[in-house]
Formats: structure tokens, sequence, C-alpha cells
């Protein structure tokens, strides 16, 4: 079993954050995943992947705060 990469961006701007997550995502393998950590509760993130892509990711909080959050974040094989 691999381990799932970890996604910092708490160092990166915010403007630069939602298109850094999309682009890892859209780069990975159906079935695979990446873990984001953030400085911040990432729900609205969660309501753009919904609109964008429903059905083809997963969303799995393994840590809330209430300084480090850290989402599971995969691809579905319905994105293939």
């Amino acid at each position: 079993m691999t381990q799932t990469p970890d996604l910092d961006v708490r160092e990166l701007a915010p403007a630069q954050r939602h298109s850094t997550i999309f682009g890892t995502w859209s780069a990975l393998p159906p079935g695979e995943a990446f873990i984001l950590v953030n400085d911040h509760d990432p729900k609205p993130l969660s309501y753009q992947f919904a609109a964008e892509h429903p059905g083809e990711y997963t969303w799995d909080y393994q840590e809330n705060g209430p300084e480090v959050w850290r989402v599971k974040i995969g691809k579905t094989d319905k994105s293939a």
C-alpha cells in the first residue's frame, strides 16, 4: 500500500490555492487521492468540487482544526 501524498497549501497565496488543488486533483489517476493540508476549513472548496465534478471526487476529513485541517481528496472511477 502506498502512502497518500500531502498537498500543503498553507504557504501559498489564497488566490493560488484553488487552482493548485484542482490541478493536483486533475492529475490524479482514478482511484487515487491526496491529503490537502490547510490553515482553515476548506468546506467552500468542497462545494466547488460538488458543482464542477459531481460524483467524480471523494472528500474525507482527516483532521478538523482548530489550526490545521487535513482532507483526503480522491478521484473516483467515474471521473475517467
